[in-house]
Formats: C-alpha cells, structure tokens, sequence
C-alpha cells in the first residue's frame, strides 16, 4: 500500500509540474497574474470573475475592439488594462 501512495504522489508531482511549465504570466491592471494555459480574452477575463460584456480592455498599451477579443489569445507577458463599465444617471 505504501507504493502505491507514494506513485500517486510523484504522478500528482508530475502533473503539477507539466501545469506549471505551462503558465502564462501576465499584467492586469498592474498587477501580476498567472494562467494555466492559453485562453482567448474572453475566457481569460471571465476565469478572473469578470464578465466580458460590461468591460473594456486596453491589451499591451492598445485599445482592443470588441470584435477582436474571440481569436485574441492571451500571452505571456501580455499587460492588459481591464475598465469595468458601469450604468447610472
């Protein structure tokens, strides 16, 4: 019984490690985050809690029309400025 936890243990490792090589680091609003893989904005700004819909984004010093935000792949060391778009009289 022994071997086998200690196998899960070091396949657990493993898997930890190959997620890790696959982080992306990256600026929101100034502040560092990380990603496990590669996600397009949307996703990316919904894994962080927002919702795509009510934001504008200024990707590495540009802004990013909305239109081009599906095929827009997230980067390592991309720096984005995320504005939420707030309603009212």
């Amino acid at each position: 019984m022994r071997l086998k936890r200690s196998q899960q243990y070091f396949k657990d490792q493993r898997l930890r490690i190959a997620i890790m090589a696959q982080a992306i680091n990256l600026q929101v609003n100034g502040d560092r985050h990380t990603c496990a893989t590669k996600l397009n904005l949307p996703d990316f700004l919904s894994s962080i809690g927002l919702n795509p819909r009510l934001v504008a984004v200024e990707y590495n010093g540009e802004i990013l029309h909305r239109q081009f935000w599906p095929q827009t792949m997230i980067q390592e060391g991309d720096r984005l400025e995320v504005v939420t778009i707030v309603g009212g009289g």
